[in-house]
């Protein structure tokens, strides 16, 4: 592997990604001792692997817009890949040398029970950065633009290998976590830097756990497909809509009347900002221990309380409880219940905290005046007047008045970025959450409407989290009015977009309301639930909730009732659920193999390029399957998709080719 010459200037952007595979290339020449051993060697045998690419990258005509201030979608990758491979780089160190309780069993005279104790839960947790670490780095690999780098072939092929081993490494790495897992780790912080070139040290670094659950970002391509026009995204509606372009903006509205606009645009600026900013953590101030989530070691942003009275993250603790675990993480006792309170408290502190020390985001309202998109500042003085005088008249007494009062918001929050800030910082969101529990049907309808439009503006998600709103969101999904309900779905949609909030939602109750939506719903109600649907079965531990829910069943009647309009809709859900295994069952069991090659006969090729998918992740490692696909004639229509299909079709088709004919030499 080459050396870690100097890079020259024009290649900045490409210094840091190709510096740290260099760095992990020479950690791993000097070979891997301890407990890890493998698991150094996979992982830095991998990360070797992505030489080639980044080089690429460096001599390509696209690397010099980045510095002129172009492509952001290419610098985004580049950013998201050199945090992943600064996340290996710590990981592969720390875990060098690392001895696990048992491998130090022979020194246990020397060694007291809680020492093995606490040893056994480091090294768990050390498993539990191999997983969050190789997700990194897969989903960062997933958003690789090569078309724009003009990648060839050969790194092509050897990305897509070294995809493919992350993937299973993760497989491997993701079994239910286990009620010691992070013993050691929560009662002492893991928080020192360490140098990866100074040998002999066996402490753990700066490690952190990087992901709140298995995410399928495999799936991230299709999202965006989706909300093309052809998928899920594709919602024709007779009410409010005006352009759906801007699902892709974090929402799925039919109260969406604004097209992408300038503030779209510093959303999408501000995820990249935030990425580079990770970099600079070192000079930010040091965050109090008490504000810490125990199994992230990161600052709470919605900090909850289980029956023992510990304080963690929502989406950390919920994930702990979604892999089968029934005691407290950090006290090691059985959890007498599931319920999370929410810490308000501590939630107040550790506001007043990042207030005071710049922590938190900027907010776009300041002074009275807005931001505009060209740097200039509008006044609004007397908007906020009104919309604090509007948000008085919605927490009022009078129902004529509420009733009023949350039409208006609704209007409002229809019409503008600016009026979705304004309304959020006159502390509407709160009450709307409140009015979703109103026995007034019309109220509650214009409630969630709003609450759905505010969520548009990224930064208002996290004002609706925060004010506990799932809960009633789901409540209106199951006894609302059929409108209510197609708003409640869309909602779940829109905030279903940041990944933690997919596994708070899986957790309330949402996936079983959503199926019933899917089944029994509007033509427009049955959109939208299929949409949320597919966003929350991207993490990996709602697949199981949505089996147990009857999804299958509701998908495979899609796919068969030929007055149904969702075959596009069922196959991409399908495909999303494929690869879980009870999931895997449940498909082969409603008899949809038969169904699925009939559509790479006949289907449209958006439905041959998911058909071809599904079949391809039922027949992995199953004989069964496999001899069912040869017996039904599924060579023939393969065979044409591996020659005509769209570009995902034909790898797919060529995958289950090249599989049928190893079954059938065996």
């Amino acid at each position: 592997m080459p050396g870690g010459e100097t890079l020259p200037a024009e290649c900045g952007a490409t210094a840091a990604p190709l510096r740290l595979v260099r760095d992990l290339a020479r950690i791993s020449s000097a070979g891997f001792s301890g407990f890890f051993k493998k698991d150094c060697s996979d992982l830095a045998r991998r990360v070797s692997l992505l030489a080639h690419l980044v080089e690429e990258i460096r001599d390509s005509a696209k690397i010099r817009e980045i510095g002129e201030g172009g492509s952001s979608s290419c610098y985004s990758f580049l950013t998201d890949l050199t945090m992943a491979l600064q996340a290996a780089k710590r990981l592969v160190f720390a875990a060098n040398n690392f001895e696990n309780s048992k491998v130090s069993s022979i020194h246990f005279a020397e060694t007291s029970a809680s020492d093995s104790l606490e040893d056994d839960g480091a090294t768990k947790k050390i498993y539990f950065q191999f997983q969050c670490v190789t997700w990194k780095l897969d989903k960062a690999l997933i958003d690789l633009p090569y078309d724009d780098f003009n990648i060839s072939e050969e790194v092509q092929e050897q990305v897509e290998l070294v995809r493919s081993q992350l993937r299973r490494a993760s497989e491997r790495y993701g079994g239910p976590l286990t009620s010691t897992i992070l013993y050691r780790a929560l009662s002492q912080p893991l928080d020192k830097e360490i140098d990866p070139f100074q040998s002999g040290s066996r402490s753990i670094g700066s490690l952190h756990v990087e992901n709140t659950g298995i995410i399928d970002h495999e799936v991230g391509q299709k999202v965006e497909d989706l909300l093309e026009g052809n998928g899920l995204g594709n919602q024709a509606t007779d009410i409010d809509v005006q352009n759906v372009q801007s699902l892709r903006d974090s929402s799925a509205s039919h109260e969406i009347g604004a097209p992408k606009d300038s503030d779209s645009v510093r959303i999408e600026s501000s995820t990249c900002s935030r990425s580079v900013n990770e970099n600079k953590k070192l000079e930010s101030p040091v965050i109090p221990v008490d504000f810490l989530c125990p199994i992230s070691l990161e600052l709470m942003k919605d900090p909850v309380i289980v029956s023992t009275g510990q304080t963690y993250e929502r989406s950390y603790i919920q994930r702990w409880i979604d892999g089968g675990n029934t005691s407290c993480p950090k006290t090691q006792q059985n959890l007498r219940h599931q319920t999370l309170t929410p810490n308000y408290v501590l939630r107040s502190l550790i506001s007043q905290w990042c207030l005071k020390h710049g922590v938190e985001q900027t907010t776009p309202l300041m002074n009275g005046r807005i931001k505009k998109s060209d740097g200039s500042f509008r006044d609004v003085t007397e908007d906020i007047a009104a919309v604090k005088a509007l948000v008085r008249k919605l927490a009022g007494r009078s129902t004529e008045e509420c009733r009023a009062a949350v039409a208006e918001i609704r209007s409002l929050s229809k019409r503008s970025t600016d009026n979705r800030i304004l309304l959020a910082e006159a502390g509407a969101i709160p009450i709307l959450v409140k009015l979703l529990t109103c026995e007034d049907a019309q109220i509650q309808d214009n409630a969630v409407t709003s609450i759905l439009n505010l969520s548009i503006y990224e930064n208002n998600k996290g004002f609706i989290m925060l004010a506990n709103a799932i809960p009633s969101i789901v409540q209106v999904l199951r006894a609302g009015s059929m409108e209510a309900k197609e708003n409640a779905a869309a909602t779940l949609f829109s905030l279903s977009l940041a990944d933690e909030n997919k596994i708070i939602i899986g957790a309330s109750g949402a996936i079983p309301a959503l199926v019933d939506l899917l089944q029994d719903g509007s033509p427009r109600g049955k959109k939208d639930a299929a949409t949320a649907l597919f966003n929350l079965c991207i993490y990996h531990g709602n697949k199981g909730r949505a089996v147990r829910a009857g999804i299958i069943t509701a998908l495979v009647k899609m796919l068969t009732d030929s007055s149904s309009c969702m075959v596009d809709e069922a196959l991409t859900i399908l495909s999303v659920l494929a690869s879980h295994q009870e999931a895997k069952a449940a498909i082969v069991k409603a008899s949809t193999i038969p169904v699925l090659i009939d559509l790479l006969r006949t289907g449209l090729p958006r439905n041959k390029e998911n058909a071809s998918a599904i079949l391809l992740s039922l027949c992995k490692r199953d004989h069964k399957n496999l001899a069912c696909l040869s017996r039904l004639g599924a060579v023939i229509p393969l065979s044409e998709l591996a020659k005509t299909g769209t570009e995902r079709a034909k790898r797919k088709a060529n995958s289950l080719l090249e599989t049928l004919r190893k079954s059938q030499q065996v």
